[in-house]
């Protein structure tokens, strides 16, 4: 029996030989099977080596998801480069301050989308950065085959498509040249196939396959090394406990620059055979669209996404009965929404999960034929190889081999992550039950103190998911002269409802502890998200500092 794949372009390999003709990605007008997208990333591939970038190099992407981001991903892992994805809402100082901590060789950056130039965003506030190459991914046809080619003063002077193999302008850094995307392809005629071949074949399953800057929510990013044996082997355990197929159709609204698009997405398919179907940004009317049409099977995605479908008041308009599996996780999961998930949108499976980046995106996961209240209050048990055990403060700590190898450039921060024992410290609190589940009650860094008692966030808004007319709540410690810290709940309302403040810390009185009710509440249409579905609470707490 061969062996299971332990690098990314093996997997490519592997899948394409099994399955040439299956749909392999759906992008819009773009189809392609495995046969052919193995075909795109190795044109793709040749095009990077022409371009010098060369093994343990670092390549970066800052873009929706599309296509192109698969294609150039895979293309990067299989000249033996890291992968480091951008967040998609950094501002360019953000993404510069990465850029330069990584010395990417390469970077792919969307074109003008939705308002905004990154590329010429990074000139303006980062004329000093320097990278070889920036290849231009056009988004949803918007100036699609164009380089903008930025003027002395850093101002954009418009589109130029290219007419040479590239097209070569003022990009971040002087020495830069940049390409739009069919013109990084043409350079692929200048590499053979057998020197492309060669290259995909010397990585290692020891080489760094990505570099996943933490969100920043507790100060600066850090990026985690993983790679390709690590990758791998953390989705095929997802894809176990998830039951992904070869057959389903797989509709990713996660975005790709985050584990839970890019591992549990991208890699998930390219493991199992799934069909990849990206969505750039999140839409409810376009997404129900998609499922109707492409068949979607497989819908994974914070709490929050299956909320908004359920209360949608197109959903009827709809036929959303394709839908097979949803993984959910990333915040408070109320019991009956994981019930009208079942009841209402027919999902088979619905299971919930747990990870983080120093852990290669994952940890714990429910199983298919765990029960609603499992799955809603707890995110599951060890899976790929991990063990489990909380500190005496009740942090959550996890050791296996496929704890992130360290932090980019930073000793000692792997230092104080990863024990003498190889304990990775989370940083979150959580309980363990007798089946050896774990049940997150909130990050270290969320808890606050009411005179003298500890008081974690996520167990009252667990509490305020029950009561009617709650869509969403995050509750933050605020200062209070007497008790130190009291609760502030803010709340997002189900539509048509009329909730008061009053009625809200009269429930929860009845629910909880008096030194856990919320002393204060405030109404919002929304909560602010990291694009991985966690409230922000930082910003909450910047509010009302």
């Amino acid at each position: 029996m061969t062996p299971p794949a332990q690098t990314t372009p093996q997997a490519l390999r592997d899948i394409a030989a099994a399955y040439p003709d299956a749909p392999a990605l759906i992008d819009g007008d773009t189809r392609l099977t495995w046969s052919e997208l193995l075909d795109r990333v190795r044109i793709a591939t040749r095009a990077l080596i022409a371009r010098g970038v060369d093994p343990g190099d670092r390549v970066a992407m800052w873009a929706p998801n599309t296509h192109h981001w698969v294609v150039a991903a895979l293309a990067a892992h299989a000249v033996g480069a890291a992968l480091v994805p951008l967040n998609t809402r950094y501002v360019a100082a953000e993404a510069a301050d990465v850029l330069r901590r990584v010395q990417a060789k390469a970077l792919f950056v969307a074109g003008p989308f939705l308002g905004r130039d990154r590329a010429a965003e990074l000139l303006d506030q980062a004329p000093e950065l320097t990278i070889d190459t920036v290849i231009v991914i056009p988004v949803e046809g918007e100036q699609a085959d164009s380089v903008a080619r930025p003027s002395s003063q850093h101002e954009t002077s418009g589109p130029a498509a290219p007419t040479e193999h590239s097209a070569e302008g003022p990009t971040p850094g002087t020495d830069a040249a940049a390409f739009s995307w069919s013109a990084f392809l043409e350079l692929a005629a200048q590499v053979s196939e057998a020197d492309a071949e060669a290259r995909a074949t010397q990585v290692s399953p020891d080489d760094i396959s990505d570099i996943l800057f933490t969100s920043g929510t507790t100060g600066r990013s850090k990026g985690t090394l993983v790679a390709h044996r690590q990758a791998l082997d953390v989705v095929r355990a997802w894809v176990d406990c998830s039951t992904l197929r070869a057959d389903d159709r797989y509709l990713m609204i996660n975005p790709f620059f985050h584990n839970f698009g890019y591992k549990a997405g991208i890699l998930a398919c390219l493991l199992t055979g799934a069909a990849i179907v990206p969505q750039a940004t999140f839409d409810v009317p376009t997404a129900m669209a998609l499922i109707e049409s492409e068949r979607i099977t497989v819908l994974p995605g914070p709490p929050t996404i299956y909320q908004t479908i359920l209360t949608h008041p197109a959903r009827g308009e709809r036929d959303l009965s394709s839908l097979r599996v949803a993984v959910t996780g990333a915040a408070t999961v109320p019991v009956v929404l994981i019930e009208r998930m079942r009841d209402e949108l027919d999902f088979d499976v619905v299971v919930t999960a747990y990870g983080l980046s120093e852990s290669a995106g994952f940890g714990t996961m429910c199983r298919p034929d765990d029960d609603a209240v499992t799955i809603a209050n707890t995110c599951g048990r060890p899976i790929a190889g991990f063990e489990l055990r909380l500190a005496d403060d009740g942090e959550v700590l996890l050791r296996g081999p496929n704890v992130m190898l360290g932090y980019l450039d930073d000793p000692e921060a792997t230092a104080e992550a990863i024990d003498a024992e190889g304990w990775l410290h989370t940083g979150d609190i959580g309980v363990v039950d007798e089946r050896g589940y774990l049940k997150i009650t909130d990050r270290l860094k969320d808890m606050y103190i009411t005179g003298g008692f500890n008081v974690y966030p996520a167990e009252i808004e667990q509490t305020l998911a029950r009561l009617d007319g709650v869509a969403e709540s995050a509750v933050i410690g605020v200062p209070d002269t007497r008790l130190g810290e009291v609760g502030k709940a803010f709340i997002v309302r189900e539509p048509g409802t009329a909730l008061t403040a009053e009625s809200v810390i009269a429930y929860a009185t009845g629910q909880l502890a008096n030194f856990k009710v919320p002393r204060f509440v405030e109404f919002r249409d929304r909560l602010p998200y990291s694009a991985a579905g966690k409230v922000l609470k930082r910003e909450l707490r910047e509010e009302k500092s």
